[in-house]
């Protein structure tokens, strides 16, 4: 039977990862900023603690709560997140910075807080959530695309740090998926610049809001598919969620490779005429 410490549990991925790892037979530390909506789930398998995960103080208090109640945290689910649309020029300071504060920068908190207790234990899985939008980026989103590239960042380094002592690492990447936060908790630019942006910026976010509640990912089916992953002890390091975003993360890569093939007479042409670099040599 696994603890699993889920953050952002009040979102629709939040509850549907807690109710897959139930359905599992495991054990749920559902927490949340304002958990007073889940006190209803609290119960023998279910603790419920508020988490503001930029706040390292409460991570560890959380993390040494879930020990004390269940022994162990043997998987942690970093879902809390949120979003901001408009333009890289016209999103304004605050936001950008509250986009990295809870996406990476609380990401990272809650890790650090929990890695102490995995590493003693020599087991345990970080699941860190992403998005389609950490591999591939999009008009509009910018700064979250650059949350979610960051969170794709520092899961590929702590997983070669990690593996070597037993734990895991997966990132998740869902597509569009039919959530009751809708197009994501986005916050919206005070001061957009409709003219010259609407043609890119514009698009996107007519599309957010016409897909809103039709979108075809099913949360419950993703959450079911991370639980499967994590139990099978050998999880994915990237496990893409939805048809849609298969496509586009497939689409993005190959176009990447194939840009990337086209220019090797150049990127092999800027080494010294002498270099001898081996493949792998540096890795």
């Amino acid at each position: 039977m696994r603890t699993w410490l889920i953050t952002g549990g009040t979102s629709g991925f939040g509850q549907a990862y807690a109710d897959a790892a139930l359905a599992a037979g495991d054990r749920v530390v559902l927490t949340a900023r304002r958990p007073d909506g889940l006190a209803h789930r609290a119960g023998e398998r279910v603790l419920v603690l508020p988490l503001d995960v930029t706040d390292a103080g409460q991570a560890a208090e959380v993390v040494a709560a879930a020990e004390a109640r269940f022994g162990s945290v043997d998987v942690l689910v970093n879902n809390a997140g949120g979003g901001s649309h408009g333009s890289v020029e016209d999103t304004g300071e605050r936001e950008l910075r509250q986009v990295f504060e809870v996406n990476f920068f609380g990401t990272t908190t809650v890790i650090r807080a929990v890695l102490p207790g995995m590493r003693a234990r020599r087991r345990g899985c970080v699941v860190n959530v992403s998005s389609v939008g950490g591999v591939r980026a999009f008009p509009g989103v910018g700064y979250y695309n650059a949350a979610k590239f960051a969170v794709e960042g520092i899961s590929e380094s702590l997983r070669q740090e990690v593996e070597p002592l037993g734990l895991r690492v997966m990132v998740v990447e869902p597509g569009a998926f039919r959530t009751k936060t809708g197009s994501v908790g986005y916050s919206h630019s005070a001061t957009p610049i409709r003219e010259d942006y609407e043609g890119t910026v514009g698009v996107l976010r007519d599309a957010l809001v016409k897909m809103n509640g039709t979108q075809p990912g099913d949360p419950e089916r993703a959450a079911r598919a991370v639980v499967d992953a994590v139990a099978s002890g050998r999880p994915p390091h990237r496990l893409v969620l939805g048809g849609l975003g298969f496509e586009q993360v497939t689409a993005k890569l190959e176009a990447m490779l194939a840009e990337t093939r086209a220019w090797e007479d150049v990127a092999r042409g800027a080494d010294f005429p002498d270099s001898a670099h081996r493949p792998g040599e540096y890795v």
